[in-house]
């Protein structure tokens, strides 16, 4: 029987998660996670597996965590409400005052050396699971009518997936939550009435 951990293991995937936030996967030093982890190299690895590993549970800790809000966002009575929920939710997580400014998933993936690439590839997975989902919610408000018939799905759900997107660029470049709450509403006002 091996020894008890002597660390909580949910306290320490939330300081790695906000390790790879601050400074993505490739800038995210091992010494920089075990140390902001409080924990040696070899329990990271006895915990958690090699770096890439740590990263997919970091990346599942973001998304039922401070990304959540896109998950709740898809159960909006309304095509308005989620595109709504989707562009304010983004303003206000990628300015977070105990968070980084902008997003784990487009910070996590910008740069992209051979040694990145698994993670840059799992997070264009992540964006682009997150889009077809949406896709298909602005499907069915097409279907049960909440959108025109002749409404674009995709292309509606491009379009808000870009601006949040582009949302957590902004906030990482340092802008703050109120200009990019203005940045989400007009977004929403170029929609008009009914998306």
């Amino acid at each position: 029987m091996g020894r008890p951990r002597e660390f909580d293991i949910d306290e320490a995937l939330e300081r790695a998660m906000r390790v790879f936030w601050e400074r993505g996967y490739e800038g995210a030093t091992l010494s920089d996670l075990t140390g902001a982890m409080g924990i040696t190299k070899t329990s990271m690895y006895a915990a958690f597996g090699n770096k890439e590993q740590l990263f997919r549970r970091a990346l599942e800790r973001y998304t039922e965590g401070p990304a959540s809000y896109a998950t709740r966002a898809l159960e909006e009575p309304t095509a308005r409400g989620v595109a709504e929920a989707l562009l304010h939710g983004a303003a206000r997580t990628t300015t977070l005052p105990e968070g980084h400014p902008g997003c784990l998933t487009v910070q996590g993936a910008l740069a992209a050396s051979d040694a990145g690439r698994p993670a840059h590839d799992l997070l264009v997975g992540w964006r682009n699971d997150a889009g077809l989902r949406l896709e298909e919610r602005f499907q069915r408000a097409v279907d049960e009518g909440d959108l025109p018939r002749d409404a674009d799905a995709g292309r509606l759900a491009r379009y808000i997936m870009t601006v949040a997107f582009g949302i957590a660029v902004q906030a990482a470049g340092g802008l703050g939550h109120d200009d990019l709450q203005d940045i989400a509403d007009m977004a929403l006002r170029n929609l008009g009435s009914r998306p």
